[in-house]
């Protein structure tokens, strides 16, 4: 599959999310998801030739979209690894990061990585094609009652159990390899007015699991919270409400968990403070050009201590 910059992913909120970074032409910035290059390509054309941009991506496919700019630095790695790949490069202090959550295009269209049941392909949903367990992996190793929490969890399918239970009974028959085997063990278990939706969460549970996505994030935000300088800004988008929880809840409490930490005054303790207390979403004109950015949601947030 032959795809370019333009075509592996068009980025959703470009102008509204490095809008919200708030550049400093020689700051020194982070894209913690590279992708096709296009919220990258914005933030370089906002620096000086002192400013620096250090960009994170996993999937050997997102190379060929590498810019060609003294000022650009490629990182070949999981966002999670942010403040050791920071300290490899002698980084104490960013003065900002940005990250879309979203799978890019690229992934959907590929036919051959199997994230999405549109087309029948080997289950394997890695984002680092070079390491991890893939999906087909998990749909056969796991104990059904660890699917049934994954569904559940990661996919808020409420007839989790059922579905873990159907493919427990299929795959005592026959391996699940394809997507086509997935489609073929659960559909039954779909809600025939909701079938895609319900075959897109249990694709999106599996796909979280297999990238260990959750964790990586929560990660990525606590690395970042200690070394975004003061007046910092951190831009966010994401695509569904678990990772959408996990951001809110950093950007407002400084914790994962949304936990409120108050002083002596009864003033919240937190590193960051919100920026745009409404969260930004895509207007019409975009829904229409990038039908995927439907569900996008923009948080901003500045450090403050």
């Amino acid at each position: 599959m032959i795809t370019t910059a333009e075509t592996y992913h068009v980025p959703v909120l470009l102008q509204e999310s490095v809008d919200g970074l708030d550049i400093k032409p020689d700051g020194i910035y982070v894209d913690v998801t590279f992708g096709g290059g296009g919220h990258s390509k914005e933030i370089l054309s906002r620096l000086s030739r002192k400013g620096h941009l250090y960009s994170f991506d996993q999937d050997a496919d997102a190379e060929q979209n590498i810019v060609d700019d003294e000022r650009f630095t490629f990182v070949r790695s999981n966002f999670r690894y942010l403040v050791n790949w920071m300290r490899y490069y002698h980084v104490d202090e960013i003065d900002g990061l940005l990250a879309d959550l979203g799978v890019s295009s690229h992934h959907f269209d590929d036919e051959t990585r199997g994230f999405s049941f549109r087309f029948d392909a080997p289950l394997d949903m890695r984002m680092n094609k070079r390491a991890g367990k893939t999906a087909a992996d998990i749909l056969n190793e796991y104990e059904e009652e660890r699917l049934a929490d994954i569904f559940y969890l990661y996919g808020e399918l409420k007839n989790a159990r059922r579905i873990a239970s159907a493919i427990a009974n299929y795959r005592q028959q026959k391996n699940m390899e394809t997507t086509g085997d997935l489609v073929a063990a659960t559909e039954k278990m779909m809600r025939s007015e909701k079938e895609k939706k319900d075959l897109a969460r249990l694709f999106q549970a599996l796909r979280i699991e297999v990238n260990h996505e959750m964790d990586a994030l929560r990660d990525m935000l606590k690395g970042c919270c200690s070394i975004l300088k003061k007046g910092g800004r951190l831009s966010v988008i994401t695509y569904h409400s678990l990772e959408d929880r996990i951001v809110k809840n950093v950007m407002k409490a400084g914790n994962p968990e949304g936990k409120i930490e108050q002083d002596f005054f009864g003033r919240i303790s937190s590193p960051l403070r919100l920026v745009n207390n409404k969260v930004i979403t895509p207007g019409d004109k975009e829904i229409e050009n990038n039908p995927r950015s439907r569900s996008a949601k923009l948080r901003i947030a500045e450090k403050t201590i």
